[in-house]
């Protein structure tokens, strides 16, 4: 207190310069309108910057919980879309009335929180389980395309074979014919994948767009895969049919899982029929 005291008298007199300078200052603002105006003018701003940066900083903060909705979201508006009836019904209806709409998908949001992509047979593990509906053998997607299918299940958590697997197949199209393929992986590169089976007579070139063939009940037909990086020919066959994938498997987060709600209905009536 002392050491306050002795500081303020040491400074008196300039205090009191600037107490009368404040004064004076807010005389000035308040008798003219110019003045005034400037002075409100140049605390918006400042204020206004202030503000600007705390609500920057709210929502990055808040920026997990956004992604979070907007994933919940895309997955509503995708099990919407696969609805085979467009008729217009209430929202709960949509959701629930499978027999008269007959959907055929059901998504599920989860969000990846490991994923291996340098190894042999990869794999992701996500945040969603059997107590949230999923099953093994459900095709793994995100809005950019094929992400893997799903293997082990616990009550909270699944593991995703990803498409990075050297044992792993699927089928796969030209999104501009009806010409089939098989999609697989020689261990090389986590962008590129390979097209194998595919007949000479289908005319493809660079840059063509690979799709999910839908001949399974893991994957809907037209889900993106990649486009014709390069290919060779030989014996009139095509080989070293490389695809450039749309994902980026190194950084992949929030993914929506794919229940084909036929799949019994199919493989029961395949296996009386191969009896």
């Amino acid at each position: 207190m002392q050491q306050i005291l002795s500081f303020f008298f040491k400074n008196k007199y300039f205090l009191t310069f600037l107490s009368l300078q404040f004064i004076a200052l807010f005389f000035t603002i308040q008798s003219h309108s110019y003045h005034k105006s400037k002075f409100v003018n140049s605390s918006n701003f400042i204020t206004g910057g202030i503000y600007n940066k705390i609500n920057n900083f709210k929502e990055f903060i808040l920026l997990k919980n956004e992604n979070k909705r907007l994933s919940e979201e895309n997955i509503y508006l995708k099990n919407l879309i696969y609805l085979q009836n467009k008729t217009t019904v209430s929202i709960d209806s949509l959701i629930t009335d499978t027999l008269n709409f007959h959907q055929k998908y059901r998504f599920t949001s989860a969000k990846t929180i490991n994923n291996e992509f340098r190894k042999n047979n990869n794999y992701l593990t996500i945040n969603k389980g059997s107590n949230h509906g999923i099953e093994p053998d459900l095709g793994v997607v995100n809005s950019k395309g094929i992400i893997g299918i799903t293997r082990s299940i616990s009550n909270n958590y699944t593991t995703v074979l990803s498409v990075l697997n050297v044992n792993y197949q699927i089928n796969v199209k030209l999104s501009s014919n009806n010409y089939f393929g098989s999609l697989s992986w020689d261990n090389k590169d986590y962008k590129t994948v390979q097209l194998l089976y595919l007949p000479i007579q289908a005319s493809i070139k660079i840059g063509d767009t690979i799709v999910t063939g839908g001949k399974s009940t893991i994957f809907p037909e037209g889900i993106p895969v990649g486009t014709i990086k390069d290919f060779k020919t030989k014996n009139n066959n095509y080989e070293n049919i490389n695809i450039t994938l749309f994902n980026d498997m190194s950084a992949i987060s929030y993914v929506q899982i794919i229940d084909n709600l036929d799949k019994l209905e199919i493989k029961t009536l395949e296996e009386n029929t191969s009896k």
